[in-house]
């Protein structure tokens, strides 16, 4: 409950805009999607959005109140204006007071893994005597701890606090703010080490809240971690420090008379169990959890307890009929009589490797680890990410990642020596369900963990047994939790690529083809589109095979796990013949010295040159004259290391529909049919026989032969605007370019914008400078980007293009700002600006405009 008098008196800064309609709140709100009546909503600006632009949907739809740092008239909704200076200072001290003027203990508990866990158990047992307020889950840092503090009641008489930290300062700030008589620590990581640079950092500052203890406190530490166990000597005079520790799993120091230690500690089907070894005293304790560390943080509870006056046969009792925890390795009955271990709150090295130890300890026909990266390791990242793939090779025998950021798990794995077949790479939650489902039977135990950006709980949505149960057992199921989407760019400049949108293009060009097969074109990194990450999708929704332009970019995708046929279209120089046959490359031939090299690399290599043919029936660029082809396939046959398993043509004017451009395909198509006859009656037509690519893929059944090969629509663009793929056909562009409003000019007539002047303001003029580039593919010359999307409405660039910023003029668009966002591809409310509409400005066409953009220019899904 939130008091409107103990607020202003926390703040005297603090002021009251308008009536008091609301004097008492209950909680604060900060979402208002979320919102409930009674709650007082917090406006708060953050590197991403301004809350300050929620305040009136905010009351309009319950809110009692709202605390802003500009005035609202909230009177039409019956709402109390609370305007501060800073919203977050402003909670912070009014958490301090709250939590003064309740005068209650607080146990304070932090660590890299745990806290929660442990703050769970320390309140199930603490309430055995008392009532415990406690800060929910997500609540734990130093914007979350003051917002849960703000239902502290009066009738609470123990205040369990987790203390999460991911920059250095924050723990001192939250102990000075609750201050703790108890102070317990589960462990330290490797996590959020991107902010504290090392574990060494983590460890300081998470051992702030040893610090903050006064004389007569008691500080709770993990003996079997030597940076937690250090953390000793940063106590004051006359605090009183337990260890807790398991024998077997640390180097255990010196047993103290307050220590507790676990011994004989065991994994059955039922939990966890130990005996624990406390003042003289063995007491059995039973957990209906899996894992050791759960026998941490049943200690720190026990002797939490013992401070209070519960005795630890009383605590042990509480503790085993604790429910369980969602997100933490909770067992969930699984689809066709697995089980899934659902370990998807967070994810960090530390944490992944206890979790891949339970999944190895359990007995299980099949074990199955689905993986998601662990976000915030800074310099640790490639280390941590390693250390998981090898472990993991040696404790599973089927390995699912999800997402780009977790690809080095599994080459990590790979080079542990797990099997490539053994091993999927998938982007989205749907593919990660698709790449498990065949496994999900009796004796199947599923892994399921990451960090909580990577939405692992989407995938234990859809591996459990019982979906309709999420809401009930997952983390993260709130309203807010399920329409957000987490992406984490490198810059403020960066494409989105819909995954999602490019299974289902496959899957329907392989409905328009069929019963040809589909040969996904990967050329130029798909199209700027991420030439792995659509390699991987484009596989797993049935794709035949993938083609790419050059030896490299084939090479790159096979040494990244792709195992499926991927063909090089273009040249193969002789000096790469050997590497090309090595990897399993199939190649383009069309003349007899590029064949002789390839037979020569596959005698070195001891391995079969797998070619295809290609024919110019009238592009002439590459490829064999009808005439002369059969000749050069007699040729290849002589050649014993060549294996000819392919024919194929390409079509000059495919995206002409009329005129001469149609007549140019049926002349091509018609030399290409007569040809075909000519080898099938001599016997020398190959296996796999292609000519269309996605313009004959959408426009004549007749060229579909064996295998089509789409390109631009398998992205969702058009071939051309004769062939738009949208409407009837269903196909969905796959990319989305954005950037930020970087900073805002207020220009008057006669001020010029950029290099040279060659924009002049001819009025009072409000000009946004983004982010963007020629550097990043936003072309400069001769014909630039035309307009952008910001706040749903259209603005126009003005000025000349830059290597890395542009302008734009928003002077008729309301409530600019920095930081907004800006869409150069894609929608943004109901306006739209398509890959094909910039084409037309530039004069160029759709494949140039997304493969142009840079590689510097991060790619998300």
């Amino acid at each position: 409950m939130i008091e409107l008098r103990g607020f202003l008196a926390a703040n005297p800064e603090a002021r009251v805009v308008g009536p008091v309609f609301a004097e008492r709140f209950e909680a604060y709100c900060y979402d208002s999607r979320i919102v409930q009546p009674g709650q007082l909503f917090l406006a708060v600006r953050t590197a991403r959005a301004d809350g300050h632009d929620y305040v009136e949907a905010a009351c309009r739809d319950g809110a009692a109140g709202a605390v802003c740092q500009r005035p609202f008239d909230l009177s039409s909704f019956g709402a109390t204006c609370i305007v501060v200076p800073d919203t977050e200072q402003a909670i912070l001290r009014y958490a301090a007071h709250a939590v003064r003027a309740a005068g209650r203990p607080v146990i304070g508990i932090t660590g890299s893994a745990g806290k929660t866990t442990t703050k769970e158990m320390v309140a199930r047992v603490l309430s055995a005597r008392q009532r415990v307020f406690r800060n929910p889950a997500n609540f734990s840092g130093r914007f979350g701890l003051p917002i849960a503090l703000g239902g502290l009641s009066a009738e609470d008489e123990l205040l369990v606090l987790e203390m999460a930290v991911d920059h250095f300062g924050e723990m001192r700030l939250m102990t000075d703010m609750a201050p703790p008589q108890v102070a317990a620590v589960t462990l330290v990581a490797p996590a959020h080490t991107k902010a504290f640079g090392s574990v060494a950092g983590v460890a300081a500052e998470k051992g702030e809240i040893v610090a903050a203890l006064s004389p007569g406190g008691l500080a709770i530490l993990n003996g079997d971690d030597p940076l937690v166990a250090a953390m000793a000597e940063r106590a004051a005079p006359g605090v009183t420090i337990v260890r807790c520790q398991v024998e077997g799993l640390g180097e255990a120091g010196p047993v103290g008379a307050r220590d507790l230690v676990a011994r004989d500690l065991r994994l059955t089907g039922a939990g966890t169990a130990f005996e624990l070894h406390a003042e003289g005293r063995v007491v059995p304790v039973r957990l209906p959890w899996l894992g050791a560390h759960f026998a941490y943080a049943a200690m720190i509870a026990v002797a939490v307890g013992r401070r209070f006056d519960i005795p630890i046969e009383e605590a042990a009792e509480r503790l085993a009929g604790l429910p369980p925890f969602r997100g933490r390795l909770n067992p969930i009955p699984g689809r066709g009589g697995s089980l899934i271990l659902d370990d998807s709150y967070n994810a960090s090295p530390a944490a992944v490797l206890a979790g891949l130890e339970v999944l190895a300890g359990l007995p299980a026909q099949r074990r199955v680890a689905v993986l998601g990266h662990m976000a915030e390791l800074g310099e640790l990242e490639a280390e941590g990410h390693a250390s998981v793939g090898a472990h993991a090779a040696a404790r599973v025998d089927r390995l699912v990642i999800r997402g780009k950021e977790a690809e080095p798990i599994a080459e990590a794995a790979r080079a542990a020596g797990m099997p490539a077949e053994a091993i999927q790479v998938t982007y989205t939650a749907a593919d990660a369900i698709a790449a498990v489902e065949p496994y999900l039977e009796p004796g199947t135990i599923v892994l399921a963990k990451g960090s909580a950006v990577a939405r692992m709980e989407q995938v234990v949505a859809g591996l459990m047994a019982e979906p309709e149960r999420a809401s009930e057992l997952l983390v993260r199921q709130d309203a807010a939790w399920r329409q957000i989407v987490v992406l984490q760019p490198d810059r403020p400049t960066w494409v989105e690529i819909d995954l999602g949108a490019l299974a289902h293009n496959l899957r329907r060009l392989r409905e328009i083809a069929a019963p040809a097969r589909v040969m996904a074109v990967l050329k130029a990194d798909a199209y700027g589109h991420g030439a792995l990450q659509v390699a991987h999708t484009a596989l797993r929704h049935g794709a035949w095979g993938c083609a790419v332009a050059c030896v490299s970019e084939g090479a790159a995708l096979r040494r990244a796990g792709i195992e499926g046929p991927i063909l090089v279209l273009g040249y193969t120089p002789a000096w790469q013949a050997r590497e090309a046959v090595a990897l399993g490359l199939d190649l383009t031939v069309y003349e007899r010295e590029t064949a002789r090299a390839l037979d020569a690399a596959a005698a070195a290599t001891a391995r079969r040159a797998r070619v295809h043919v290609k024919v110019d029936t009238g592009m002439h660029r590459l490829g064999v004259a009808p005439a002369a082809a059969a000749d050069l396939l007699r040729a290849l046959h002589a050649m014993p290391g060549i294996e000819v398993v392919g024919l194929f043509t390409h079509a000059a004017r495919a995206d002409e529909l009329t005129g001469p451009g149609r007549d140019a395909t049926e002349a091509q198509l018609a030399a290409f049919a007569t040809l075909l006859g000519e080898l099938e009656a001599e016997g020398l037509r190959p296996p796999l026989v292609h000519a269309a690519n996605s313009a004959l893929t959408l426009s004549r059944p007749e060229a579909h032969y064996d295998l089509v090969r789409p390109g631009i629509a398998l992205y969702g663009l058009s071939p051309s605007a004769e062939l738009p793929v949208a409407g009837t056909l269903g196909l969905r562009p796959a990319l989305t370019w954005k950037t930020q409003v970087a900073q805002l000019h207020a220009l008057a007539p006669g001020d010029s914008v950029g290099y040279g002047g060659a924009w002049t303001a001819e009025r009072p003029s409000r000009i946004a400078t983004i982010p963007v580039g020629y550097a990043d593919g936003f072309r400069r010359a001769p014909r630039a980007w035309r307009e952008v999307l910001v706040r749903g409405q259209r603005a126009p660039v003005v000025g000349r293009v830059s290597m890395d910023q542009s302008s734009i003029d928003v002077s008729a668009i309301e409530g600019v700002r920095q930081g907004d966002e800006v869409v150069l591809i894609g929608r943004q409310g109901e306006a739209i600006i398509r890959a094909e509409d910039v084409a037309a400005w530039l004069g160029t066409i759709d494949y140039e405009v997304v493969s142009a953009i840079l590689a510097r220019v991060p790619r998300v899904s």
